[in-house]
């Protein structure tokens, strides 16, 4: 995993999908059994958030494009 800071509340992320897949799976998790005391308004910006990702997964099209492996 390589972070970058773009500005200062913006940063590039470079991953390899196993990665990615298991911050979304701790995510989903989160937000289908969260405990009581988170607020609900973190729960909501976490199914936003997997929202938006299932949006961008959809948006996907055709195979990966070639280039280095990170």
């Amino acid at each position: 995993m390589e972070l970058e800071r773009i500005r200062p509340t913006v940063l590039r992320i470079t991953l390899h999908a196993y990665e990615l897949a298991a911050l979304t799976a701790a995510a989903r998790y989160v937000a289908e059994t969260a405990p009581a005391e988170i607020p609900p308004e973190a729960l909501d910006q976490l199914r936003d958030l997997l929202a938006e990702y299932d949006a961008g997964v959809r948006g996907l099209d055709g195979p990966p494009r070639a280039g280095p492996d990170p």
